[in-house]
């Protein structure tokens, strides 16, 4: 995919100059309140919006565990993977977003009370990993992408941030690799262009909760998590939606069959 097939992306703003101070609010009713009906309300007008223009469809939701602690880490395209990642699973999504969304108009209002808390960019925001640990401590789903902002290739990334890595370790969260494919074209609807997304949930899996681990440590695991998120791309781009979903009902059936016969 090359990027004269993009729509523009508005220039990156790698720094938030705004004190701490200036999120506290934010923070505190994410690691106090749950979402309220906000929440359900945006993800209902956003969800016929990714169903009917994108043709969003899931491919094993069901590996989203229905209770406990559990970091969701898609790949990161577009703004819309919010809503992708969040809408095949009936459990409350809290995301870790860019502070520059948290302006103080009504936009602010409707992220803070749909459960989205900030993350400052151009700092090492200690706020944003207390408030994901809070929620996943009280068994709360967080969704952390893997790649920090969005790609603006429309590739892939080379590699992980750490942040993901961090934050599995430190939770002993279970994360739940997630590839969004086709979404890397969703800022085209400009130029009417809708593409057709597809959401498959990978294999659950967890690290051991470590205390302060290193950013080696960090590293690795983001790397491993990527690496997960990698191959469940990398099937959709080669096979598409019907194969990969043909694929996974045969291994299921033969399954059943092996359990059957032993």
């Amino acid at each position: 995919m090359t990027d004269e097939k993009l729509a523009p992306m508005k220039a990156q703003v790698y720094r938030d100059t705004r004190p701490e101070e200036y999120f506290a609010p934010y923070h505190e009713r994410s690691q106090t309140k749950q979402p309220d009906w906000v929440y359900d309300a945006v993800r209902l007008c956003t969800g016929l919006y990714a169903y009917g223009f994108f043709r969003t469809r899931c491919i094993s939701s069901d590996k989203v565990p229905l209770s406990g602690p559990v970091i969701l880490a898609p790949n990161h395209f577009s703004f819309m993977d919010h809503f992708f990642a969040g809408a095949f699973t009936r459990r409350n999504v809290r995301f870790m977003a860019k502070s520059q969304m948290f302006r103080g108009d009504l936009l602010t209002q409707i992220y803070s009370h749909g459960g989205v808390f900030p993350v400052r960019r151009g700092a090492r925001d200690e706020k944003a990993f207390e408030t994901a640990n809070v929620i996943l401590a009280k068994g709360g789903v967080v969704c952390m992408y893997c790649e920090g902002g969005r790609s603006r290739t429309g590739q892939l990334a080379e590699q992980a941030k750490p942040g993901i890595g961090r934050l599995a370790l430190e939770s002993g969260a279970i994360v739940v690799p997630i590839a969004i494919h086709g979404s890397s074209k969703v800022r085209n609807w400009k130029r009417l262009q809708f593409p057709k997304v597809t959401v498959q949930y990978g294999d659950p899996f967890r690290y051991e909760k470590t205390d302060a681990p290193t950013r080696n440590q960090q590293q690795v695991v983001a790397d491993a998590i990527f690496t997960e998120i990698k191959a469940l791309y990398a099937g959709l781009d080669q096979h598409g939606r019907a194969g990969v979903a043909k694929r996974l009902r045969a291994e299921r059936r033969a399954a059943r069959h092996g359990a059957a016969t032993a």
